[in-house]
């Protein structure tokens, strides 16, 4: 069976739904791994976390001031101040340990364990010295008044975080008030990224002569990272056979590769992946990035992107993050925001090709960017996000309201 794809055109191009529906058939959250509470933020969690506690254990002040029997201070005012016998303290870490009966009250701070026998707190402010060892009160509180009860915050039984949830600084602290010192969470993809091309200095070079510095590798390994990845970005390998296949023997989930992906004379990854594993999608009705591919090779799953920066993007933001986000537990959808608004001017686009137009919000419309380059990444920097035109649409028209996708 002949596996080169090289010079011969593609065959078909499937649309971007059909590509999307294969993609999903082969995508499926990784193992599962415990990890410390110091490491868990930014972490997809695994399975519900449910606390076999109350929070707070304990009835507590919630001001400073003293504690009493409520019905030891009925009709206390400015007026008619009501004298209570201090017989001790209670703070943070130091309950009293003792019984509060009427006519006493016991010196507390906020955060500290109510005493026994007390049910409520009158603050500091509404009470004067009335002599050695004794208060006065100036105002009467009601039962359970400046109290913290206990399980106020969590129940015992509670379930407090549910699982596929990514770990926000306030959910770690959360975990660990039920006591977690570690939480089971999905296994974060390693993707590899394989930036190909003879032309291509390492990342950060100085551009000389014919030659220019990788701007995909940065890039992918950023918006990688983004999605929840352990990244792998070498120097770029050259258009040789050999090196590519080195390169998609990687030890990893997910390989990227940038470059070579359509059937010119220097595009080997493609056949590549389909003469050592299964090449599922070559070629996608959409623009940019219409040679896009994926498959698999050793277990593995392998994206094959154009080098055209903006391709790459595109490509990357339809398909491989779509993939690394799922093996990693994390929602499939892009983590995106968008809004809706009226376009400045037309698009046009023709039926059964999904086109990618960047654009930019100014003076409350769209603006879609002139530029139909996908060499242009500054493209992309200009923009504020994009607008995705359907396979089965013609475009758009001037004052439509559409949705825009913000890279931001």
């Amino acid at each position: 069976m002949n596996t080169d794809v090289r010079m011969r055109g593609f065959s078909r191009r499937h649309t971007v739904e059909a590509a999307l529906d294969i993609l999903d058939a082969h995508l499926a959250p990784l193992a599962t791994e415990q990890v410390a509470l110091d490491r868990a933020f930014g972490r997809v969690l695994a399975e519900d976390v449910t606390s076999r506690i109350d929070v707070p254990g304990f009835d507590r002040a919630t001001m400073d001031g003293y504690a009493v029997v409520a019905a030891g201070t009925e009709g206390a005012s400015a007026y008619n101040a009501i004298r209570l016998t201090v017989i001790g303290d209670s703070f943070p870490g130091r309950p009293f340990d003792g019984v509060v009966s009427r006519g006493q009250a016991v010196r507390i701070m906020t955060g500290a364990p109510l005493p026994d026998g007390s049910d409520a707190v009158v603050p500091a402010e509404f009470v004067d010295a009335a002599g050695a060892g004794a208060v006065a009160a100036l105002a009467d509180v009601s039962p359970g008044k400046n109290v913290g009860r206990r399980g106020e915050d969590i129940e015992s039984g509670t379930v407090v975080l549910r699982g596929g949830r990514v770990l926000r600084p306030q959910d770690v602290g959360v975990l660990s008030s039920v006591g977690c010192r570690a939480v089971t969470v999905q296994r974060k993809p390693r993707v590899r990224l394989v930036v190909t091309g003879n032309e291509l200095l390492p990342a950060g070079s100085m551009p000389r002569e014919h030659q220019i510095a990788d701007a995909n590798g940065p890039m992918l390994s950023a918006l990688a990272g983004r999605d929840g990845a352990d990244v792998e970005l070498t120097g770029p390998v050259r258009d040789d056979g050999d090196a590519i296949l080195r390169a998609l023997h990687a030890d990893a989930d997910v390989i990227v590769v940038s470059g070579g992906s359509s059937v010119g004379a220097e595009d080997i990854a493609p056949s590549l992946v389909a003469e050592h594993g299964e090449l599922l999608v070559h070629g996608i009705a959409m623009r940019p990035s219409s040679p896009t591919g994926f498959g698999r090779l050793g277990g593995r799953l392998v994206f094959l992107l154009p080098g055209n920066p903006v391709s790459c993007l595109c490509g990357y933001d339809f398909f491989a993050g779509r993939a690394i986000r799922a093996l990693g537990g994390r929602a499939k959808e892009w983590p995106y925001i968008s809004l809706a608004a009226p376009l400045a001017r037309k698009i046009t686009s023709p039926v059964g090709r999904l086109d990618y137009v960047r654009v930019r919000l100014a003076g409350g419309t769209v603006e879609p960017l002139a530029t139909a380059s996908a060499s242009v990444l500054t493209s992309t920097t200009r923009a504020d996000g994009f607008v995705v035109v359907p396979g089965d649409s013609e475009g758009f028209a001037e004052g439509d309201v559409v949705k825009v996708w913000l890279y931001a």
